[in-house]
């Protein structure tokens, strides 16, 4: 039997050694938006729609439009919304966006966020074929597009195989997201060095809550604040990690921006909280554990 222990030591929270935030923050927020590319001619990656008399359908029109209005229209008015509040985002992209949504890419450089590898299409890792060749061309692929290597990976559906940390850290990205059992970084050990784990959540992304539980947007947007409220006051003694997982077909309805602006702002106007990027806190953990 595999086991955990040979990526991480178990660590009780309880027991380590203070972190600190810049400017003595209690709690670092980052907002890790999925941007995907669904193939029409496969199944799709989630249905929201099931068919007539359970019959699966391809091409799956309305499961595949409801993804499309994330792009065309979803993606714009959360690009607004976190704009106008001068919020950036880390987009888990699938590097293949950056030709079949050429805009969408552009926007986020332009807007200054960080774009991480999600694979070349939507797809989970278990079902690529070659993996390695995958990742290296997701790096290569964004490499091309943002002029500058990408640090950080979230795995489609935050799926690995026992290989896939190995892989990447071989490939040169440098942490990831889909460990989501920690609410502050920790060491992966791969073969080809460490890796760095920065917490994401997979129970109050957008998709698990509202799309997988069918909670409503009531429900998803108070469970973020209740999860931040305590974040916010456990960080007096030992700062915490809030990773906020949106998608543009989901969160970024007509119906739901307004919720999830009003969770920010409440955000905003507390004291101690660092707004960052999956690369920043990356970059600040590494350099606090590296001087010591």
């Amino acid at each position: 039997m595999r086991l955990p222990a040979e990526r991480f030591e178990f660590s009780p929270i309880a027991t380590r050694p203070r972190w600190k935030l810049p400017r003595g923050a209690r709690v670092a927020v980052w907002i890790l938006m999925s941007v995907e590319e669904w193939d029409i001619e496969k199944p799709m990656p989630r249905t929201l729609n099931t068919g007539p008399q359970g019959v699966a359908a391809i091409p799956d029109v309305p499961n595949w439009a409801w993804h499309e209005y994330g792009m065309r229209v979803g993606f714009w008015r959360l690009l607004d919304s976190l704009t106008k509040r001068r919020l950036r985002a880390t987009a888990a992209v699938n590097a293949n966006v950056c030709r079949t949504y050429e805009p969408v890419a552009r926007a986020m450089v332009d807007a200054g966020w960080e774009l991480a590898g999600h694979g070349v299409i939507q797809a989970s890792m278990h079902a690529v074929p070659d993996q390695r060749g995958a990742i290296r061309t997701t790096m290569q692929m964004l490499r091309d597009f943002t002029g500058k290597k990408p640090k950080g990976w979230l795995g489609p559906g935050l799926a690995e195989t026992w290989e896939t940390l190995d892989l990447l850290a071989e490939e040169g990205f440098e942490y990831v997201a889909d460990w989501v059992c920690d609410d502050q970084p920790f060491a992966l050990e791969t073969r080809a060095g460490r890796l760095v784990s920065v917490p994401y959540t997979t129970e109050l992304g957008d998709l698990p809550m509202i799309v997988v539980q069918h909670r409503s947007t009531r429900e998803w947007i108070d469970g973020l604040r209740a999860q931040f409220d305590r974040l916010w006051a456990e960080g007096a003694r030992q700062p915490r990690v809030l990773g906020i997982g949106l998608h543009a077909y989901i969160a970024g309805t007509a119906q739901r921006i307004g919720p999830l602006e009003a969770l920010l702002d409440g955000m905003r106007r507390k004291k101690g909280v660092w707004f960052a990027t999956g690369e920043e806190i990356y970059d600040w953990w590494t350099g606090q554990r590296d001087s010591r």
